[in-house]
């Protein structure tokens, strides 16, 4: 029988939403049939991911983790006897969303009153105190280091204790452990690196995930052998700062390599490397080995000297432009998008007209744009003096927005007449059209009947609607 899966992950403002896969369409071994199998007992557990890919793929561990202790995910929080959020903090809008859909999903306590509810994540070690005084409902909070406990984490809370387990671990790379991934059994994510080094003056991550730290090889070369026995396709490696992943005499270029020599792979991608540490190495395996991806998320941040500096980034507004060189100089043709910043402590609006030069000169096929909030805990909350108005900051934003848009579309509009090969990844949100991706990451909408997920298509580009390809 065949039934509608929607994929319940919420990614960051700006970035694209998952499209809902009809389970008809998906590999005979994916886990989307096994959701909706719900026993006549044991506990069910409805778990939403609010952030990033990273908090997607800690997602998969938790259920891992649950399903070993006997518990059964659920799509509708309405049957499910604990309710999981899994957050991130590195926005304040992120945190506005948690405690706005934690008010939602509460009113399913009146016909469950044993109902408990988790906040686990980023969020959960960011603001432990606080969420404990705004969200007494909340039953656990356990933080990314915690995994491997969830099981008798939630347990702890269903017989009436609260629990708090947000201690960060130095050494936790859940290594070895196999998560239960809500996806489309194509495209499948693996992180190599958990934590980070960099301290930017804006950012939680190094105070909520802790020092870098990165996956031994050999697990992996496991996590992505056991993907590609499962059907997946493509392989999308996971870091704060992916290509900085070191383990013992083992570089990020070496690790490259070693995935594109696994059998069944078809495409290698990564998100999101760190403009530092973007080796000559690492350019080369890219450009030399062609199931890597033609695709780099480069985050900028800022266009403007003053801010980058301020930023805590260690790079300059040059030497960014002359890695975009040497990027496309390796790899033309290579797509490019990037993380973009504004309202900043002490932006002026000459720093603010560097960042709309510094797109028009490098032309993003794509960004993820933002205000600036203050998360508390970091440096620039400490120390720097948060003094552009919200009307300011959100002016620069829309022009930040209007001009992206229009490199988006111009992105679009050149890849019209051409040819491209295609992974096709389910239907579209319409269900409607197959749903594909390019290996420059553009999505592309095709009849239906084009071809099964998993499949790989070689098409003619008919049109665009701005922010897809037709073919």
């Amino acid at each position: 029988m065949s039934k509608l899966v929607q994929i319940r992950s919420t990614r960051d403002p700006g970035g694209p939403d998952d499209p809902p896969i009809a389970a008809s369409l998906l590999p005979t071994n994916e886990v989307g049939d096994e959701l909706e199998t719900i026993p006549a007992s044991g506990p069910r557990v409805y778990l939403e991911t609010l952030g990033c890919q990273m908090n997607e793929a800690d997602s998969a561990i938790i259920m891992g983790q649950l399903r070993a202790r006997g518990y059964t995910r659920v799509q509708d929080p309405a049957a499910a006897d604990v309710i999981l959020l899994n957050t991130c903090a590195v926005r304040e809008k992120a945190e506005e969303r948690v405690y706005g859909r934690t008010s939602q999903l509460l009113r399913h306590r009146k016909e469950r009153p044993g109902l408990v509810f988790g906040i686990t994540g980023c969020m959960a070690e960011h603001l432990r105190d606080k969420v404990s005084q705004q969200a007494p409902h909340i039953g656990l909070v356990a933080g990314p280091d915690s995994y491997r406990r969830i099981g008798a984490l939630v347990d702890r809370a269903r017989s009436g204790e609260r629990v708090i387990d947000v201690q960060l671990d130095k050494s936790e790379t859940y290594d070895g452990l196999d998560g239960v991934p809500d996806d489309d059994g194509v495209s499948g994510q693996i992180s190599i690196q958990r934590g980070c080094d960099k301290f930017c003056s804006f950012c939680v991550v190094p105070y909520t995930r802790g020092r870098e730290r990165g996956v031994a090889p050999r697990e992996v070369l496991r996590a992505a052998r056991a993907l590609l026995d499962r059907g997946y396709k493509e392989l999308v490696l996971l870091g704060q700062t992916v290509n900085s992943y070191r383990w013992e005499d083992v570089g990020f270029a070496d690790l490259l390599r070693a995935l594109t020599r696994l059998d069944g792979l078809e495409r290698l991608r990564f998100t999101s490397p760190y403009p530092v540490d973007f080796s000559e190495a690492v350019i080369e395996v890219m450009a030399s080995e062609p199931k890597i991806c033609p695709y780099v998320h480069l985050p900028a941040q800022s266009g403007a000297d003053t801010m980058l500096d301020a930023m805590k980034r260690g790079y300059t507004r040059a030497e960014y432009l002359a890695l975009v060189a040497r990027l496309r100089a390796a790899m033309p043709g290579l797509a490019l998008s990037t993380d973009l910043m504004v309202g900043f402590c002490g932006e002026t609006e000459a720093d603010h007209q560097d960042t709309l030069s510094l797109m028009r000169e490098v032309q993003f096929d794509s960004a993820f744009m933002f205000r600036y909030s203050d998360r508390g805990i970091t440096y620039a909350a400490r120390k720097l003096h948060d003094d552009v108005d919200h009307e300011t900051k959100a002016r620069r934003l829309q022009e930040v927005i209007d001009l992206q848009e229009q490199h988006t579309r111009a992105s679009h509009q050149a890849r019209v007449g051409g040819r491209e090969r295609v992974l096709i990844s389910g239907l579209s949100r319409r269900n409607d059209r197959v749903l594909g991706r390019t290996p420059s990451f553009h999505s592309v909408l095709l009849p239906l009947g084009a071809g099964q997920p998993g499949d790989t298509v070689e098409v003619e580009i008919t049109g665009t609607t701005g922010h897809s390809l037709l073919a």
